[in-house]
C-alpha cells in the first residue's frame, strides 16, 4: 500500500512537471502565434486587403487575443508623452485665417511652427535656394589634402562586388568566395548598399565628402527600408533600439518624448533631461551646414510600433513592456536608467510614433574607435562644479596635456563648442575619434539629443572653451560670419534643410530664431579674443596653400 502511494505520488508530480513545461512553451510561441490570421495570412498589425475599403472612423486593431495579452502588462495607467505638434502645425496652417496675412503680430510670427512639409513653398523666382547657394560658396568648395591610401578608413578592392551575407559575419568576406557576389551587371561600387557606401566614404577628414550622392540615398533608405528586427540598445541612460533593415544596414532609434514646443523645465539638471528624436536630426543638419560633416547621417520615421517593433523583436524584455494605454493607444518602455516605467510610456497614436533614426558607424572590429574624456566635461553633479567652472586659466593646463598639445585638437574641440552651444548642448562628456587615424583627425560629433531643450535661455557656460584659449580655425571663422548675412541667415537655412526630411516640422521657429542670437554671441566672443591677444593669435589659418580661397575682412 505504502508503495503505491509512492508511485501515485511520483506519477502526479510527473504531470505537474510535464503541464508547467507546456504552459511555458506556449508563452513562448505566444508572439508567433497571435501574428497568423485563420487563413494563414498576418493578422493583427497588417493593413486590410486592398479590396476592402478602410474604414475611417476606427483604425485596425490587434485581435481580442492579443489586446488581453498587452493589457495584462499593464498594472497602471500611464502618462502619454507622444506629440501633438504635427496636428498642431496642420490645424495652425488651415485655421488660422486672421492670422495668415503679412500683418501679423510679431508675437503671433513667434510662436509660429514651421509649415508643413507638404506642399512647400517654391524658391523665390529669378533666385537659386539659399542652401543651394550657400554650397556654391568658394567657402564650402574648399578642396581637402590629397589622400594617401593611410587616409582611408578601408582601402577596398574595386573588383570586389558587396555580399550581403558578409553584413552578417565580423569581418570582410574573403575574395574567393565568388559564389556569393550578387549575380548582377552593376560594377562592383555599385552593387554595395548605400550604408556600405557611407562606410567606404570616411576618411581622415571627414565622415563624408560634400558631394556624396550616397549620403542622400542613405537617408532615403533610413525611412523606407523594411525593418527585420528590433533589440534595446544596452548601457546609456535613456531608451534607444538598434533597428537591422532588409539590406543589412543598422541605425540607431530615439523615440520621440517632448512635443516640438515643450522647453526644458527650469528645475531640470542637464544630466536627466529627455533625449530629444528631432534634436539629433536638427544636429545632423546643422553640422553639415557648418561644413564640420562629423556627424553620421539621421532621418526623422514614423514607425508602426506594432508590425515594426513589437512583431519583430525577440528582446523578450522589450517585448514584455507593451500594453494598451486607458486611451486605446499601444505603448512601450522598455528597460533603462531614466524614464523607462509605465509612468513614462511611449505612446503611439494609436500605434504610431515619431523617432529619429541615426546610421550605424562602422563595427568596431573593422574600425576602432578611441573614446576621449572631454577636457571641458561637466561635474554631473547637483553641487559639485568641474575644474573648468573655477580656474580661469584652465585652458593653458589643457594645451600642455596631449593630445591637445600640438596637432588640430584643440581646434577640433573649439569646432565642438561653437556646434554645441548653437544646439543649446550641455552634454558634451566624451567624444569619439577614428583610431586608425591618431591625433591628427576629426572628432566624431555622436549623441546629441540633450540640444534644443531651450530657446529662450542661452548657456553661456557651453562658450566657456572659447572664451578662454581664443582660438578658432579661419575657415569656421569665416563660415560663421558668412552665417550671419541675411542673404546665408543661419535660421532660414536650417528651415529650408529641415523642411526635407518625413517628420517636418522638426524644429519649433523659436529654436531658430535662437540658434541666429547665438551665432551673434558666438561671433562677439571671437571679436573679443582678437580684440585682446591679436588675430593671429587666435584665428588659426587650416586652408591649403595650393587652393584658391576667398576671405572676408577681418
Amino acid at each position: 500500500m505504502k508503495m503505491l502511494l509512492v508511485r501515485k505520488f511520483r506519477v502526479l508530480i510527473l504531470m505537474v512537471f510535464l503541464v508547467a513545461c507546456t504552459m511555458h512553451i506556449m508563452i513562448d510561441l505566444l508572439p508567433r502565434l497571435e501574428r497568423r490570421g485563420p487563413e494563414g495570412r498576418p493578422g493583427c498589425s497588417c493593413p486590410p486587403p486592398a479590396a476592402a475599403p478602410p474604414r475611417a472612423a476606427a483604425p485596425r486593431w490587434p485581435s481580442k487575443h492579443t489586446l488581453r495579452i498587452l493589457q495584462d502588462f499593464s498594472a497602471e495607467p500611464a502618462s502619454n508623452l507622444s506629440s501633438q505638434s504635427r496636428e498642431a502645425a496642420e490645424r495652425a496652417a488651415g485655421g488660422g485665417g486672421g492670422a495668415g496675412g503679412g500683418g501679423a503680430a510679431a508675437a503671433g510670427r513667434a510662436r509660429r511652427l514651421i509649415g508643413p512639409g507638404a506642399p512647400r513653398p517654391p524658391p523665390p523666382a529669378g533666385n537659386a535656394a539659399p542652401l543651394a547657394a550657400l554650397f556654391e560658396h568658394p567657402l564650402y568648395r574648399a578642396a581637402l589634402p590629397p589622400l594617401a591610401d593611410g587616409d582611408l578608413l578601408f582601402n577596398v578592392n574595386s573588383d570586389i562586388r558587396f555580399n550581403p551575407r558578409a553584413a552578417e559575419q565580423p569581418e570582410w568576406q574573403n575574395e574567393d568566395h565568388h559564389e556569393e557576389f550578387l549575380p548582377t551587371g552593376e560594377t562592383s561600387i555599385d552593387s554595395y548598399p548605400n550604408w556600405l557606401k557611407f562606410h567606404i566614404g570616411i576618411n581622415r577628414y571627414e565622415l563624408y565628402s560634400r558631394h556624396n550622392p550616397a549620403i542622400e540615398a542613405l537617408l532615403q533608405d533610413l525611412v523606407s527600408q523594411k525593418i527585420t528586427s528590433v533589440a534595446m540598445k544596452s548601457g546609456g541612460t535613456q531608451l534607444k533600439l538598434i533597428m537591422t533593415f532588409q539590406n543589412y544596414g543598422q541605425a540607431l532609434f530615439k523615440p520621440m518624448k517632448q512635443t516640438r514646443e515643450q522647453e526644458t523645465p527650469p528645475d531640470f539638471f542637464y544630466f536627466s533631461d529627455y533625449e530629444r528624436h528631432n534634436a539629433e536630426i536638427a544636429a545632423f543638419h546643422l553640422d553639415r551646414i557648418l561644413d564640420f560633416r562629423r556627424v553620421p547621417p539621421v532621418a526623422g520615421r514614423l514607425v508602426n510600433m506594432t508590425r515594426e517593433i513589437r512583431d519583430v523583436t525577440r528582446d523578450k524584455k522589450l517585448w514584455r513592456t507593451f500594453f494598451i494605454s486607458p486611451a486605446n493607444n499601444i505603448c512601450f518602455y522598455g528597460e533603462c536608467s531614466y524614464y523607462c516605467s509605465t509612468e513614462h510610456a511611449l505612446c503611439g497614436k494609436p500605434d504610431q510614433i515619431e523617432g529619429s533614426l541615426a546610421a550605424f558607424l562602422p563595427d568596431l572590429s573593422l574600425a576602432k574607435r578611441k573614446t576621449w574624456r572631454n577636457p571641458w566635461r561637466r561635474s554631473y553633479h547637483k553641487r559639485k562644479k568641474a575644474e573648468w567652472e573655477v580656474d580661469p586659466d584652465y585652458c593653458e593646463e589643457v594645451k600642455q596635456t596631449p593630445p591637445y598639445d600640438s596637432g588640430t585638437r584643440i581646434l577640433d574641440i573649439m569646432d565642438m563648442t561653437v556646434f554645441d552651444f548653437l544646439m543649446g548642448n550641455m552634454d558634451r562628456h566624451h567624444y569619439e575619434t577614428f583610431e586608425k587615424f591618431g591625433n591628427e583627425t576629426f572628432i566624431i560629433h555622436l549623441d546629441n539629443g540633450r540640444g534644443f531643450g531651450k530657446y529662450s535661455h542661452d548657456e553661456l557656460s557651453i562658450l566657456v572653451p572659447l572664451n578662454q584659449c581664443c582660438r578658432i580655425r579661419k575657415s569656421t571663422y569665416l563660415r560663421l560670419q558668412l552665417l550671419a548675412k541675411e542673404e546665408y541667415k543661419l535660421s532660414l537655412l536650417m528651415k529650408e534643410s529641415l523642411l526635407k526630411d518625413k517628420i517636418a516640422p522638426v524644429l519649433y521657429q523659436p529654436h531658430l530664431e535662437a540658434m541666429d542670437r547665438r551665432l551673434r554671441i558666438v561671433l562677439k566672443a571671437v571679436s573679443d579674443c582678437i580684440e585682446k591677444d591679436g588675430y593671429d593669435n587666435v584665428v588659426e589659418n587650416d586652408f591649403n596653400p595650393d587652393a584658391d580661397t576667398v576671405t572676408t575682412e577681418r
